[in-house]
């Protein structure tokens, strides 16, 4: 399901601020030759993380779900020149691939690369996070907003991405009803997203760019 027109979406590309080379690589790269090259940012998103980034300009940046490397190297663009970007990846032939194109960044002695599973990488950061970015398995979102809110300094972010699952979380029954969503990855987005509504000591806002983007600033 098509939850942007692509013709609204090539639009907006064209009028928006160029990328580093860098990322024109790793894009191409992921869309020739990743078998999971959706689940990569992409160019208008990567974009609208990088302006939050700045417009932020954090100290410590979080990211769950490091795939290509390409969404943290938007999210060190802000970073304040003390800053440090950690980031997680479960599989290491990804990893490695990112940590790769870390080192050739300009950003390579702030982004640290951490390998495995993020329940048990996220108890051992010490660190008080102005940016969490989470966009790793939807059944984790959940328990990792849970882990991470507390060390989220008041007035910090966190973003979700692909909060909107394909369409599938809008699928309505009968007289507008929710239907049963068969896929559990759906399931677990629907029940993240029904945790951050409930949840008062947020402010929130989803917004409809590519699969939808949550954002949610701590009180």
């Amino acid at each position: 399901m098509e939850i942007v027109d692509p013709r609204a979406h090539a639009y907006s590309e064209k009028y928006s601020s160029k990328q580093e080379p860098l990322l024109d690589e790793i894009e191409a790269y992921t869309l020739k030759n990743h078998p999971q090259a959706h689940m990569l940012s992409g160019f208008l998103q990567g974009r609208f993380l990088a302006m939050m980034s700045q417009l932020l300009r954090p100290r410590r940046v979080l990211e769950i779900g490091t795939f290509m490397g390409y969404s943290a190297l938007c999210l060190a663009e802000g970073l304040t020149e003390e800053g440090r970007l950690h980031t997680i990846e479960l599989r290491d032939e990804d990893a490695d691939r990112a940590e790769g194109y870390f080192r050739r960044s300009n950003q390579a002695d702030r982004i640290i690369l951490h390998r495995g599973n993020a329940l048990a990488i996220l108890p051992a950061l010490d660190e008080n996070w102005d940016i969490v970015f989470v966009d790793a398995d939807k059944p984790g979102y959940s328990d990792y907003y849970r882990l991470v809110l507390p060390r989220v300094r008041p007035g910090g972010l966190i973003i979700a991405d692909n909060v909107l699952f394909h369409g599938q979380v809008l699928e309505d029954g009968p007289e507008g009803a929710q239907k049963p969503l068969e896929n559990k990855n759906a399931r677990a987005i629907q029940a993240f997203n029904e945790l951050i509504g409930a949840d008062e000591a947020v402010e929130k806002v989803m917004l409809t760019i590519r699969d939808g983007l949550f954002f949610i600033r701590k009180k």
